[in-house]
């Protein structure tokens, strides 16, 4: 079965195509909070037109979202242009891995399929960290349940919310710092974000290792996962295709739509 997997996130859209179980190709492009059903299929449209790969030939697109208006907008846009009904999913409907927590409505599902695919993977008990628009800590039980987890602002939203507080402190492109203490406004602004969210990651992962009661292993994911990789004692691993793999097994297993 071939799939195509959406990760709909507030800063990026990543779009994977899955021959069987191989991921044959990637596509990353910035979300349009406002862009429109014609818009979007102009753009998936163009992104599959400049590739070696055809829209007919998927199967089944599988859809995670954070976004309200682009859930409304990624299911319409390939039933009317593409003729083909997309899973949108919604946690709770996600019925491969069980959620202890109170409200798993209230969990975004890009937070489930990650640790679905990391349970799979790599087995249980263990922790996703997403670097995203928000960093995520997300907790898979030895039993194999998602289990909660913490929502921290992202690297970037951090970033920008500094230099929009501060009128002084330039726009800032995260990168590797050039040491922790900083010559230039710049490397100073970039230490602080980097040096200072790897404490952040390892702090918190080493709380929630205490509180399980155990040794667990961290997968990385996400867009600055690689970066901060580097910095961070607790990371064993980046997959910076995690929710793609994740949205692929669910669409696998999931049944036809009708």
């Amino acid at each position: 079965m071939n799939i195509l997997a959406i990760d709909i996130g507030n800063t990026h859209i990543v779009l994977g195509f899955f021959e069987g179980e191989s991921l044959e190709h990637t596509w990353r492009i910035r979300s349009d909070l406002e862009g429109t059903v014609d818009e979007y299929a102009l753009t998936v449209q163009g992104l599959f037109q400049n590739s070696s790969f055809s829209v007919e030939k998927v199967d089944r697109v599988v859809i995670c979202c954070v976004v309200p208006t682009l859930a409304r907008v990624f299911p319409k846009l390939f039933s009317k242009y593409f003729d083909k009904q997309a899973i949108l999913l919604e946690s709770q409907d996600i019925d491969s891995i069980e959620i202890h927590t109170k409200d798993p409505a209230r969990v975004g599902s890009d937070r489930i399929v990650n640790a679905l695919a990391a349970r799979d993977l790599y087995g249980a008990p263990g922790i996703v960290v997403d670097f995203g628009t928000a960093t995520t800590f997300d907790v898979i039980s030895k039993e194999g349940h998602y289990d909660g987890g913490v929502i921290s602002p992202g690297l970037v939203a951090a970033s920008e919310a500094l230099t929009k507080k501060a009128a002084l402190l330039p726009s800032l492109e995260i990168s590797e710092p050039n040491s922790v203490i900083g010559k230039t406004t710049t490397d100073s602004m970039l230490s602080g974000i980097v040096y200072g969210y790897a404490s952040l990651v390892d702090g918190i992962v080493e709380r929630i290792k205490k509180e399980m009661g155990a040794e667990v292993e961290v997968t990385a994911t996400g867009g600055l996962a690689r970066l901060m990789s580097k910095y961070t004692k607790n990371i064993d691993r980046v997959v910076p295709e995690l929710t793609l793999e994740g949205l692929r097994r669910i669409g696998s297993n999931s049944k036809p739509l009708t």
